[in-house]
Protein backbone atom coordinates (compact mmCIF):
# COMPACT_ATOMS: atom_id res chain seq x y z
CA UNK A 1 0.00 0.00 0.00
CA UNK A 2 1.60 3.27 -1.14
CA UNK A 3 1.88 6.17 1.27
CA UNK A 4 -0.02 9.34 0.44
CA UNK A 5 2.16 12.43 0.01
CA UNK A 6 2.03 14.85 2.92
CA UNK A 7 -0.55 17.62 2.47
CA UNK A 8 0.92 21.06 1.89
CA UNK A 9 0.52 23.39 4.85
CA UNK A 10 -1.53 26.43 3.84
CA UNK A 11 -2.06 29.90 5.22
CA UNK A 12 -5.48 28.70 6.40
CA UNK A 13 -3.74 26.17 8.68
CA UNK A 14 -1.54 28.92 10.09
CA UNK A 15 -4.58 31.17 10.65
CA UNK A 16 -6.42 28.44 12.54
CA UNK A 17 -3.39 27.65 14.71
CA UNK A 18 -2.82 31.34 15.52
CA UNK A 19 -6.53 32.16 15.94
CA UNK A 20 -6.49 34.94 13.34
CA UNK A 21 -7.81 35.52 9.82
CA UNK A 22 -5.96 34.45 6.67
CA UNK A 23 -5.68 38.13 5.79
CA UNK A 24 -3.78 38.76 9.02
CA UNK A 25 -1.47 35.84 8.24
CA UNK A 26 -0.78 37.28 4.80
CA UNK A 27 -0.10 40.76 6.16
CA UNK A 28 2.28 39.49 8.84
CA UNK A 29 4.25 36.99 6.76
CA UNK A 30 4.56 39.38 3.83
CA UNK A 31 5.74 42.11 6.22
CA UNK A 32 3.21 44.64 4.98
CA UNK A 33 3.92 47.94 6.81
CA UNK A 34 1.41 50.13 8.72
CA UNK A 35 -1.14 47.38 9.40
CA UNK A 36 -1.77 48.21 13.10
CA UNK A 37 -1.36 44.52 13.97
CA UNK A 38 -0.11 44.13 17.54
CA UNK A 39 3.33 42.73 18.30
CA UNK A 40 1.68 39.90 20.24
CA UNK A 41 -0.46 38.88 17.25
CA UNK A 42 2.52 39.05 14.90
CA UNK A 43 4.56 36.82 17.20
CA UNK A 44 1.67 34.34 17.42
CA UNK A 45 1.40 34.12 13.62
CA UNK A 46 5.15 33.68 13.15
CA UNK A 47 5.27 30.98 15.85
CA UNK A 48 2.34 29.13 14.27
CA UNK A 49 4.01 29.25 10.85
CA UNK A 50 7.26 27.92 12.32
CA UNK A 51 5.52 25.10 14.21
CA UNK A 52 3.62 23.98 11.11
CA UNK A 53 6.59 24.37 8.79
CA UNK A 54 4.64 26.74 6.54
CA UNK A 55 6.47 27.77 3.35
CA UNK A 56 4.77 30.63 1.44
CA UNK A 57 4.02 30.01 -2.21
CA UNK A 58 6.63 32.00 -4.14
CA UNK A 59 4.30 32.96 -6.98
CA UNK A 60 1.57 34.13 -4.62
CA UNK A 61 4.09 36.03 -2.54
CA UNK A 62 5.36 37.81 -5.63
CA UNK A 63 1.82 38.89 -6.48
CA UNK A 64 1.34 40.34 -3.01
CA UNK A 65 4.70 42.06 -2.75
CA UNK A 66 5.26 42.79 -6.43
CA UNK A 67 8.69 41.27 -5.72
CA UNK A 68 10.24 38.26 -7.41
CA UNK A 69 13.13 37.68 -5.00
CA UNK A 70 15.39 37.56 -8.07
CA UNK A 71 18.24 39.71 -9.36
CA UNK A 72 18.99 39.81 -13.08
CA UNK A 73 22.58 39.63 -14.36
CA UNK A 74 22.63 40.92 -17.94
CA UNK A 75 25.75 40.47 -20.06
CA UNK A 76 26.22 42.40 -23.29
CA UNK A 77 28.03 39.75 -25.30
CA UNK A 78 27.46 36.71 -27.49
CA UNK A 79 26.57 33.34 -25.99
CA UNK A 80 29.58 31.54 -27.47
CA UNK A 81 32.02 33.72 -25.54
CA UNK A 82 30.92 32.29 -22.17
CA UNK A 83 32.76 29.02 -22.77
CA UNK A 84 36.10 30.83 -22.48
CA UNK A 85 35.08 33.71 -20.22
CA UNK A 86 36.64 33.16 -16.79
CA UNK A 87 35.45 36.63 -15.76
CA UNK A 88 31.80 35.52 -16.01
CA UNK A 89 32.20 32.61 -13.60
CA UNK A 90 34.05 34.75 -11.06
CA UNK A 91 31.35 37.40 -11.40
CA UNK A 92 28.57 34.88 -10.73
CA UNK A 93 30.47 33.45 -7.74
CA UNK A 94 30.81 36.88 -6.14
CA UNK A 95 27.18 37.81 -6.79
CA UNK A 96 25.80 34.58 -5.35
CA UNK A 97 27.91 34.92 -2.21
CA UNK A 98 26.08 38.15 -1.34
CA UNK A 99 22.63 37.43 -2.78
CA UNK A 100 22.25 34.14 -0.91
CA UNK A 101 22.76 35.97 2.38
CA UNK A 102 19.64 37.98 1.56
CA UNK A 103 17.56 35.10 0.23
CA UNK A 104 17.80 36.34 -3.37
CA UNK A 105 18.19 34.29 -6.55
CA UNK A 106 20.11 35.09 -9.72
CA UNK A 107 18.78 35.09 -13.27
CA UNK A 108 21.27 35.39 -16.16
CA UNK A 109 20.38 36.96 -19.50
CA UNK A 110 22.52 37.90 -22.49
CA UNK A 111 22.22 40.58 -25.13
CA UNK A 112 23.70 39.53 -28.46
CA UNK A 113 22.00 42.12 -30.66
CA UNK A 114 22.78 45.75 -29.81
CA UNK A 115 19.14 46.67 -30.50
CA UNK A 116 17.82 43.96 -28.16
CA UNK A 117 17.32 45.58 -24.77
CA UNK A 118 15.93 42.48 -23.09
CA UNK A 119 16.68 43.86 -19.63
CA UNK A 120 13.94 46.46 -20.19
CA UNK A 121 11.45 43.64 -20.65
CA UNK A 122 12.81 41.96 -17.53
CA UNK A 123 12.17 45.12 -15.53
CA UNK A 124 8.69 45.73 -16.94
CA UNK A 125 7.59 42.12 -16.43
CA UNK A 126 8.57 42.11 -12.73
CA UNK A 127 10.63 38.95 -13.29
CA UNK A 128 13.50 40.58 -11.41
CA UNK A 129 13.66 43.15 -8.61
CA UNK A 130 16.95 44.66 -9.74
CA UNK A 131 19.50 44.37 -12.54
CA UNK A 132 23.28 44.25 -12.72
CA UNK A 133 24.32 45.15 -16.27
CA UNK A 134 27.84 43.91 -17.04
CA UNK A 135 29.70 45.64 -19.86
CA UNK A 136 27.72 48.83 -20.59
CA UNK A 137 28.06 50.49 -24.00
CA UNK A 138 28.26 54.16 -24.86
CA UNK A 139 25.46 53.75 -27.41
CA UNK A 140 22.93 52.09 -25.06
CA UNK A 141 19.96 54.50 -25.05
CA UNK A 142 17.82 52.04 -23.08
CA UNK A 143 19.76 52.75 -19.89
CA UNK A 144 18.01 56.12 -19.63
CA UNK A 145 14.63 54.41 -19.75
CA UNK A 146 15.50 52.27 -16.73
CA UNK A 147 16.81 55.30 -14.88
CA UNK A 148 13.57 57.18 -15.48
CA UNK A 149 11.60 54.24 -14.07
CA UNK A 150 13.72 54.43 -10.87
CA UNK A 151 14.37 50.73 -11.33
CA UNK A 152 17.16 49.32 -9.12
CA UNK A 153 20.11 49.15 -11.49
CA UNK A 154 23.87 48.81 -10.99
CA UNK A 155 26.37 48.90 -13.83
CA UNK A 156 29.48 46.76 -13.78
CA UNK A 157 31.37 49.35 -15.79
CA UNK A 158 31.60 53.10 -16.19
CA UNK A 159 29.48 55.54 -18.20
CA UNK A 160 29.79 59.29 -18.58
CA UNK A 161 26.46 59.98 -16.86
CA UNK A 162 26.72 60.09 -13.05
CA UNK A 163 23.00 59.37 -12.59
CA UNK A 164 23.82 55.63 -12.52
CA UNK A 165 25.16 53.43 -9.76
CA UNK A 166 28.40 51.96 -11.07
CA UNK A 167 31.07 49.56 -9.78
CA UNK A 168 34.30 49.46 -11.74
CA UNK A 169 38.05 50.00 -11.80
CA UNK A 170 39.89 52.91 -13.37
CA UNK A 171 40.42 51.26 -16.75
CA UNK A 172 42.33 54.22 -18.16
CA UNK A 173 44.86 54.32 -15.31
CA UNK A 174 45.16 50.52 -15.24
CA UNK A 175 45.91 50.26 -18.96
CA UNK A 176 48.35 53.16 -18.62
CA UNK A 177 50.14 51.16 -15.91
CA UNK A 178 50.48 48.09 -18.15
CA UNK A 179 51.83 50.02 -21.14
CA UNK A 180 54.13 52.14 -18.97
CA UNK A 181 55.68 48.90 -17.74
CA UNK A 182 56.48 47.85 -21.31
CA UNK A 183 57.96 51.28 -21.99
CA UNK A 184 60.17 51.00 -18.91
CA UNK A 185 61.44 47.69 -20.26
CA UNK A 186 62.70 49.58 -23.31
CA UNK A 187 59.92 49.00 -25.85
CA UNK A 188 59.02 51.88 -28.15
CA UNK A 189 56.88 50.19 -30.78
CA UNK A 190 53.99 48.80 -28.76
CA UNK A 191 50.79 47.38 -30.21
CA UNK A 192 47.37 47.11 -28.59
CA UNK A 193 44.54 44.59 -28.96
CA UNK A 194 41.38 45.72 -27.19
CA UNK A 195 39.19 43.40 -25.16
CA UNK A 196 36.05 44.26 -27.14
CA UNK A 197 34.65 46.62 -29.79
CA UNK A 198 35.12 50.27 -28.87
CA UNK A 199 31.39 50.83 -28.29
CA UNK A 200 32.01 49.13 -24.94
CA UNK A 201 33.15 51.61 -22.33
CA UNK A 202 35.85 49.37 -20.86
CA UNK A 203 37.40 48.78 -24.29
CA UNK A 204 37.41 52.47 -25.12
CA UNK A 205 38.88 53.40 -21.73
CA UNK A 206 41.64 50.79 -21.91
CA UNK A 207 42.60 52.04 -25.36
CA UNK A 208 42.65 55.59 -23.97
CA UNK A 209 45.05 54.43 -21.22
CA UNK A 210 47.32 52.87 -23.85
CA UNK A 211 47.38 56.13 -25.83
CA UNK A 212 48.09 58.24 -22.73
CA UNK A 213 51.04 56.05 -21.77
CA UNK A 214 52.53 56.45 -25.24
CA UNK A 215 51.98 60.21 -25.21
CA UNK A 216 53.50 60.55 -21.72
CA UNK A 217 56.64 58.81 -23.01
CA UNK A 218 56.78 60.92 -26.16
CA UNK A 219 55.93 57.94 -28.39
CA UNK A 220 53.77 58.29 -31.49
CA UNK A 221 50.34 56.64 -31.56
CA UNK A 222 49.97 54.51 -34.69
CA UNK A 223 46.47 53.25 -35.41
CA UNK A 224 47.94 50.46 -37.57
CA UNK A 225 49.21 48.90 -34.34
CA UNK A 226 45.73 48.75 -32.80
CA UNK A 227 43.27 45.88 -33.27
CA UNK A 228 39.82 45.29 -31.80
CA UNK A 229 39.24 42.11 -29.84
CA UNK A 230 35.82 40.57 -29.25
CA UNK A 231 35.91 38.90 -25.79
CA UNK A 232 37.28 35.60 -27.14
CA UNK A 233 40.68 33.98 -27.97
CA UNK A 234 39.85 33.77 -31.67
CA UNK A 235 39.77 37.56 -31.95
CA UNK A 236 43.16 37.76 -30.22
CA UNK A 237 44.58 35.18 -32.62
CA UNK A 238 43.32 37.08 -35.66
CA UNK A 239 44.40 40.52 -34.46
CA UNK A 240 47.87 39.36 -33.46
CA UNK A 241 48.36 37.83 -36.91
CA UNK A 242 47.34 41.17 -38.42
CA UNK A 243 49.92 42.98 -36.27
CA UNK A 244 52.59 40.47 -37.27
CA UNK A 245 51.84 41.14 -40.93
CA UNK A 246 52.74 44.83 -40.53
CA UNK A 247 55.87 45.90 -42.45
CA UNK A 248 57.36 46.96 -39.13
CA UNK A 249 55.88 44.75 -36.43
CA UNK A 250 55.69 45.83 -32.76
CA UNK A 251 58.16 44.48 -30.21
CA UNK A 252 55.51 44.35 -27.48
CA UNK A 253 51.71 44.21 -27.33
CA UNK A 254 49.25 45.24 -24.64
CA UNK A 255 46.20 42.95 -24.86
CA UNK A 256 43.32 44.39 -22.87
CA UNK A 257 41.91 40.99 -21.86
CA UNK A 258 43.67 37.82 -20.74
CA UNK A 259 41.21 35.64 -22.65
CA UNK A 260 41.97 37.57 -25.84
CA UNK A 261 45.69 37.39 -24.97
CA UNK A 262 45.56 33.57 -24.94
CA UNK A 263 44.63 33.71 -28.62
CA UNK A 264 47.45 36.18 -29.24
CA UNK A 265 49.91 33.78 -27.58
CA UNK A 266 48.72 30.99 -29.87
CA UNK A 267 49.27 33.17 -32.94
CA UNK A 268 52.81 33.95 -31.84
CA UNK A 269 53.57 30.28 -31.21
CA UNK A 270 52.14 29.37 -34.62
CA UNK A 271 54.54 31.85 -36.24
CA UNK A 272 57.48 30.37 -34.36
CA UNK A 273 57.96 33.51 -32.25
CA UNK A 274 59.05 33.28 -28.63
CA UNK A 275 57.48 35.21 -25.76
CA UNK A 276 59.04 37.35 -24.38
CA UNK A 277 62.27 37.05 -26.40
CA UNK A 278 60.71 37.96 -29.77
CA UNK A 279 57.55 39.68 -28.49
CA UNK A 280 56.64 40.90 -25.02
CA UNK A 281 53.01 40.63 -23.93
CA UNK A 282 50.93 42.12 -21.11
CA UNK A 283 47.28 41.23 -20.51
CA UNK A 284 44.44 42.56 -18.40
CA UNK A 285 42.09 40.85 -15.86
CA UNK A 286 44.40 38.30 -14.17
CA UNK A 287 42.03 35.40 -14.76
CA UNK A 288 43.08 32.18 -12.96
CA UNK A 289 44.54 30.62 -16.13
CA UNK A 290 46.95 33.56 -16.60
CA UNK A 291 49.29 32.00 -14.03
CA UNK A 292 49.32 28.69 -15.95
CA UNK A 293 49.71 29.81 -19.56
CA UNK A 294 53.05 29.23 -21.31
CA UNK A 295 54.69 31.56 -20.63
CA UNK A 296 52.87 32.80 -17.55
CA UNK A 297 51.05 36.01 -18.40
CA UNK A 298 51.98 39.37 -16.95
CA UNK A 299 48.66 41.14 -16.45
CA UNK A 300 46.66 43.80 -14.64
CA UNK A 301 44.83 42.23 -11.71
CA UNK A 302 41.10 42.93 -11.87
CA UNK A 303 39.37 42.36 -8.47
CA UNK A 304 36.50 40.46 -10.07
CA UNK A 305 35.08 38.96 -6.88
CA UNK A 306 35.26 42.33 -5.15
CA UNK A 307 33.51 44.03 -8.06
CA UNK A 308 30.72 41.44 -8.00
CA UNK A 309 30.27 41.65 -4.24
CA UNK A 310 30.24 45.46 -4.24
CA UNK A 311 27.66 45.47 -7.05
CA UNK A 312 25.44 42.95 -5.27
CA UNK A 313 25.64 44.89 -1.99
CA UNK A 314 24.75 48.10 -3.80
CA UNK A 315 21.73 46.41 -5.40
CA UNK A 316 20.58 45.12 -2.02
CA UNK A 317 20.89 48.68 -0.67
CA UNK A 318 18.67 49.93 -3.49
CA UNK A 319 16.11 47.18 -2.93
CA UNK A 320 15.94 48.03 0.75
CA UNK A 321 15.61 51.75 0.05
CA UNK A 322 19.02 52.71 1.44
CA UNK A 323 21.48 55.18 -0.08
CA UNK A 324 19.33 56.05 -3.05
CA UNK A 325 21.69 58.76 -4.34
CA UNK A 326 23.73 57.26 -7.23
CA UNK A 327 27.24 56.18 -6.29
CA UNK A 328 30.28 55.47 -8.46
CA UNK A 329 32.47 52.87 -6.76
CA UNK A 330 36.05 52.31 -7.98
CA UNK A 331 38.20 49.41 -6.79
CA UNK A 332 42.00 49.22 -7.00
CA UNK A 333 44.03 47.26 -9.55
CA UNK A 334 47.72 46.35 -9.68
CA UNK A 335 50.17 44.86 -12.13
CA UNK A 336 51.14 41.20 -11.67
CA UNK A 337 54.63 40.60 -13.09
CA UNK A 338 55.11 37.14 -14.59
CA UNK A 339 57.10 35.82 -17.56
CA UNK A 340 55.46 37.16 -20.72
CA UNK A 341 56.75 40.73 -20.43
CA UNK A 342 60.43 39.82 -20.10
CA UNK A 343 60.94 41.42 -16.68
CA UNK A 344 62.11 39.70 -13.54
CA UNK A 345 59.24 38.93 -11.22
CA UNK A 346 60.83 41.07 -8.52
CA UNK A 347 60.55 44.09 -10.80
CA UNK A 348 57.49 46.19 -11.41
CA UNK A 349 56.73 46.92 -7.77
CA UNK A 350 55.56 50.36 -8.89
CA UNK A 351 52.30 48.68 -9.95
CA UNK A 352 51.49 47.24 -6.54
Amino acid sequence: MSAHPARRVTSKDVAERAGVSRTTVSLVLNRVPNTNISRETMDRVIQAADELGYVPNAAAQALVNRNSGTIGLVLTRRNHTLATDAFFFQLVEGLLEVLRQHGLRLLVDMIEDESNHSYLRLARSHQVDGILLSGPRYDDAALAALSQRKFPLVLNGTVADDQFNTVDVDNIASAHLAVEHLIRLGHQRIGCITNAPLTFTAASDRLAGYRRALEAAGLTYDERLVGQGAFDPQSGYEQMNRLLDQPERPTAVFVASDVVAFGALAALANRGLRVPQDMALVGFDDVPMAAYSIPQLTTVHLPTLGLAQAAAERLVDLLQGRNEAPRQILLETHLVIRQSCGANQDEGKFGS
